[in-house]
């Protein structure tokens, strides 16, 4: 017999993505060419926070590595 909390545990094996697929999808989403399905899957999955918190880690790390392409040029 299936117990609630092998349900539970069953639900949250399928809502997760592995860091590899959250880190492709937000790079392919940076740049526009994020696939329907891919799309669908991430608001499928239940992190949300996991999205939030790479995406800003790839922000900032963007925005530093333009900061110092800019600074070797203009140097």
């Amino acid at each position: 017999m299936v117990t609630k909390m092998q349900l539970c545990s069953q639900k949250m094996l399928i809502g997760k993505l592995s860091l590899k697929n959250i880190i492709f999808s937000i790079l392919s989403s940076f740049i526009g060419i994020q696939s329907n399905k891919n799309r669908e899957r991430d608001f499928k999955s239940n992190s949300a926070i996991y999205f939030i918190i790479v995406g800003i880690i790839i922000t900032v790390i963007f925005i530093i590595t333009l900061y110092i392409i800019v600074k070797l040029v203009l140097h």
